[in-house]
């Protein structure tokens, strides 16, 4: 079984978590710096070859009324030129208050204010990542 990458993405950066091969648990990986549309693709679809990725899921952050923001929309179009290009299932899933979470284990366990602009991205992509595991574990 290959793993799932879970995105976080933002105007500035992009959180990147991984699965473990069975699906079970979600591990923040690292953080893409968006210079643009095209750059964040490409390392995304590096990243699927080196972990031989089978899924990708980017994380939508909707309003607390469940509408689609700006923030949603570029979320969508990134999930739309990965599944152009992948070759492998994009799908999104509800990010809602993944980064309050994450921000919330970095204070409890911490993380300096400075320090947690750095990881916060890709803690809040393992937060949605592992919802969305568990709540897939759950169908099965």
């Amino acid at each position: 079984m290959g793993r799932i990458i879970g995105l976080d993405y933002g105007e500035k950066r992009c959180g990147v978590a991984l699965s473990d091969p069975l699906h079970v648990i979600a591990s923040a990986n690292t953080v893409i710096e968006v210079r643009g549309p095209a750059q964040v693709v490409r390392e995304i679809l590096a990243l699927c070859r080196e972990q031989d990725a089978e899924r990708i899921v980017v994380g939508m952050p909707l309003n607390m009324d469940g509408s689609r923001g700006a923030s949603a929309e570029a979320a969508q179009r990134l999930a739309d030129a990965l599944s152009a290009r992948a070759g492998i299932p994009v799908e999104t899933w509800d990010e809602r208050l993944s980064t309050k979470t994450a921000e919330a284990i970095l204070i409890e366990g911490g993380t300096r204010r400075k320090q947690r602009k750095g990881v916060i991205d890709k803690v809040a992509a393992q937060v949605m990542l592992q919802h969305y595991l568990d709540a897939r574990a759950e169908t099965l």
